[in-house]
């Protein structure tokens, strides 16, 4: 059977989530990646809570990026994540790539994120 490539997406999502679960000590930093833009929130699961949230939409990072589609945005959005979360006392993290392939935008984001400090 031939998976269209949403589906294989979709699968690949449901399957990280079942290994992948953010707690109170180690909480989940999940990446969205859209056409347009990349979204990354720190997530505590056992609470339901997202604690850290930064986007290629941001105000601060809005205005000097030119695009938010590309590998640029996705680094800066990678810094800001691993600052905010250092700020509010998260330095590690368990990475969910959302169903992504760990390639381009999504690698950009999580090499910053490790360079600016957060560990994973």
């Amino acid at each position: 059977m031939k998976f269209t490539r949403r589906q294989s997406k979709q699968r690949r999502h449901r399957r990280i989530r079942g290994k992948v679960s953010g707690s109170s000590e180690r909480p989940r930093l999940a990446v969205f990646r859209s056409n347009e833009h990349i979204y990354a929130q720190v997530i505590d699961d056992t609470n339901h809570h997202t604690l850290v949230a930064a986007s290629s939409l941001d105000g601060e990072l809005k205005s000097k990026l030119a695009s938010g589609s590309n590998c640029e945005a996705s680094t800066e959005v990678g810094k800001l994540i691993a600052t905010r979360s250092l700020e509010k006392g998260i330095s590690k993290v368990v990475f969910d790539r959302g169903g992504n392939l760990y390639h381009g935008r999504v690698k950009a984001l999580a090499e910053a994120a490790r360079e600016a400090g957060l560990d994973f």
